[in-house]
C-alpha cells in the first residue's frame, strides 16, 4: 500500500478575509473566453470507474487540451502578462516589443507566461531550476522565451526572477504571493478560477447534485485556492477540499499542523515536478487556511499508479496531473482514512487532471 500523510485541519470553516474578489474573477472570465481558440475542456464522467472506489460519482476535467499548452496554467499565467503588459502601456506609453516579462517555473507557468507575452508581443525571460526537464525547457522557448539556467529549486528560481525582474526592469509574473508582492500572483488566480467554474457548470449538467468531494493536487497553492474559492459558488455547503501534495514537498500540510506559513521539510525531489516547491504562496494559504477540509501528502508511487489509471480511462496526465487522483486512490484503500473524510458509496468526488503529458520521457 502507498504511504500517505492525511491532516484533518482544525481550522476548517473560520471566517478569513476575501483572497479572490468577484469583479476580478468576471473580468478575468469574460477576456480569457474572448481569446481565439478558447473552449472549456471536457468532464469526463467515469461511472464504472466511481464503483469501483465504492462511489456514487466519479468526474475528472481533463486540462491537457487547454490553448494546445497541455495544462491550466494557460488560464492565470497569460491573463496576468495581458494585464500588466496593459498597466504598462497605459501607466508609460511603451509598446509591448520594448517590455519584457519574466517569472520561474517548474515547466507549465513558464510557458503560459512565455505564450502570453507571445501573444501580446511582448519578451520574455523564464528562469528554471535543474529539475526541469529538456522538454519542459523546449516547450517554453518555442513561444520565443529566452531560457535562464539557475542553481537550486523552484523556490530559488522564484528568488532569481524576482531579483533579475528588479536589475532589468522586467515585469514579473510570479505565480506565487508574498508580503509586498500579491497583486500579479492574485490575477494569475482569477484566471485559474475559469477551470473550476467550467468544471461545476459541467458537472450541474450532468447532475442535480453537486460534488460531495473535491481532491486538488497543489505545489504553492495558487490553483488549489482557486477552486476552493470556486466551490463557494455552489448551493448548499462547499464540497469538502482535499489539499493534495508530494511528501517531498508538502509546505501547505507543514503550515496547517504548524498552524501557520512554514515551508515544506522536505527534499522536494519527486516524479511530481510540478509540484516540487517548499514556499507556499501567501494567498493560497490565506484562502486554504480556513476552506480545506484536510490536507494529503501521497508518495511518488501513488502518482504513477495514478497516471496509469487515468490512462486506462482514456484521460492522458502527467505525474503531477494525477495527483489529486493519487490522493483519492489512496485514502480509498484505507478504511479509516476514508470514514475520516466522510468518503462512502454516497460520495460525489470531483477530480482535476491539471496537465496532460508534457515530458514524455518522464513518463
Amino acid at each position: 500500500m502507498n504511504s500517505f500523510d492525511l491532516f484533518l485541519n482544525p481550522r476548517h470553516g473560520l471566517p478569513g478575509m476575501v483572497v479572490l474578489p468577484e469583479g476580478g474573477f468576471r473580468r478575468a472570465r469574460a477576456a480569457i473566453a474572448g481569446w481565439p481558440g478558447y473552449a472549456p475542456t471536457p468532464l469526463h464522467d467515469l461511472p464504472a470507474h466511481a464503483t469501483a472506489l465504492g462511489l456514487a460519482a466519479l468526474r475528472v476535467k481533463d486540462e491537457a487540451p487547454r490553448f494546445g499548452l497541455g495544462s491550466f496554467k494557460a488560464l492565470g499565467g497569460a491573463h496576468a502578462v495581458a494585464l500588466q503588459l496593459a498597466a504598462e502601456q497605459a501607466r508609460h506609453g511603451r509598446a509591448a516589443s520594448d517590455l519584457v516579462v519574466t517569472c520561474a517555473s517548474d515547466g507549465n507557468h513558464g510557458r503560459a507566461v512565455a505564450w502570453g507575452a507571445q501573444r501580446c508581443g511582448a519578451r520574455s525571460v523564464i528562469f528554471l531550476h535543474p529539475g526541469v526537464s529538456a522538454a519542459r525547457a523546449a516547450a517554453i522557448a518555442a513561444h520565443g522565451a529566452e531560457i535562464r539556467r539557475v542553481p537550486g529549486h523552484y523556490d530559488d528560481a522564484v528568488r532569481a526572477a524576482a531579483e533579475a525582474a528588479e536589475r532589468e526592469a522586467m515585469l514579473l509574473i510570479a505565480d506565487t504571493a508574498w508580503p509586498g508582492y500579491t497583486e500579479v500572483p492574485r490575477a494569475v488566480m482569477q484566471g485559474y478560477r475559469l477551470m473550476p467554474a467550467e468544471a461545476l457548470e459541467q458537472w450541474s449538467a450532468l447532475d442535480p447534485a453537486p460534488p460531495t468531494h473535491v481532491f486538488i493536487q497543489a505545489g504553492v497553492g495558487g490553483v488549489a485556492a482557486a477552486v476552493s474559492v470556486q466551490l463557494r459558488t455552489c448551493a448548499g455547503p462547499p464540497p469538502r477540499l482535499i489539499v493534495v501534495e508530494p511528501q517531498a514537498a508538502a509546505g501547505l500540510l507543514a503550515s496547517a499542523r504548524a498552524g501557520g506559513l512554514t515551508a515544506a521539510a522536505g527534499t522536494l525531489e519527486t516524479v511530481m515536478g510540478c509540484l516540487a516547491c517548499g514556499e507556499p504562496s501567501l494567498l493560497a494559504w490565506q484562502e486554504l487556511e480556513r476552506a480545506a477540509f484536510a490536507f494529503l501528502a501521497i508518495d511518488d508511487a501513488a502518482a504513477i499508479v495514478a497516471m496509469r489509471w487515468l490512462a486506462e480511462a482514456g484521460i492522458v496526465a502527467g505525474q503531477s496531473g494525477g495527483a489529486g487522483l493519487a490522493g483519492l486512490l489512496s485514502l480509498a484503500a484505507d478504511p479509516s482514512a476514508a470514514a475520516a473524510l466522510g468518503l462512502d458509496r454516497t460520495s460525489r468526488v470531483l477530480l482535476f487532471s491539471t496537465e496532460g503529458m508534457i515530458d514524455p520521457e518522464a513518463g
